[in-house]
């Protein structure tokens, strides 16, 4: 395997100052991506496009739950049927998280903060007590006591890397004869995101990520 270079990733990224961006992130990256046997170009290139989306370019490490009333009726219709509903939660991270992931992915009822306390984080948005429980074993992390250590650049990218490693992303970032490299992108995408949300705009990552590294 080769680690990415600072000039590689700094190619990826359109934020201010990439430079010291890039330098914050890159021995994160290598290290995770070493970690988890993310170790060809390819697989590289599938991996950084995927979570350059996903953290807006390593910059969203936690979920933005930071929302309007008006927003929240339209995100969510059945659980927010009024306003007057809608406004309790409105402009209320900790509040909203602890009501739309009560009892599911392993966590407890609204009551028990477990939605705030395991939110989306990291580079590929970490949720839920369950996942956290299986990323703290995979990582040798505490991250039931300490979950905010996916909101630092080395935990949120060994986060990443082994959610990918967990979900046999690698497999599917390897070319295969017979097989169209595009639609196994397009699966890890589901994978991560359940959907194809911002497809055109990992198709652009991944495009940069295959030049920047030399498989394009």
């Amino acid at each position: 395997m080769s680690d990415i270079t600072l000039d590689q990733l700094k190619r990826l990224l359109t934020v201010p100052d990439p430079d010291a961006h890039a330098q914050q992130w890159l021995n994160p990256l290598n290290h995770a991506m070493a970690e988890w046997s993310i170790d060809t170009p390819y697989r590289q290139a599938a991996f950084l496009a995927q979570t350059l989306h996903e953290s807006g370019q390593f910059r969203y490490l936690s979920e933005n739950l930071n929302y309007s009333a008006q927003r929240l009726r339209q995100v969510w219709p059945a659980r927010f049927p009024s306003d007057e509903k809608a406004q309790q939660y409105a402009g209320n991270p900790e509040k909203l998280a602890s009501l739309i992931y009560a009892d599911r992915l392993g966590n407890g009822n609204e009551a028990s903060g477990d939605g705030w306390s395991f939110r989306g984080r990291g580079l590929i948005q970490l949720t839920g007590r369950e996942n956290y429980e299986r990323c703290a074993q995979g990582l040798q992390l505490d991250l039931l006591k300490q979950p905010d250590l996916l909101q630092e650049p080395e935990g949120a990218a060994r986060s990443a890397a082994w959610f990918w490693w967990s979900n046999k992303l690698n497999e599917l970032a390897d070319p295969k004869p017979g097989r169209d490299l595009a639609e196994d992108f397009t699966t890890i995408t589901k994978r991560i995101n359940g959907g194809t949300i911002g497809m055109q705009a990992r198709i652009e990552y991944w495009d940069k990520a295959k030049a920047a590294l030399g498989v394009g």
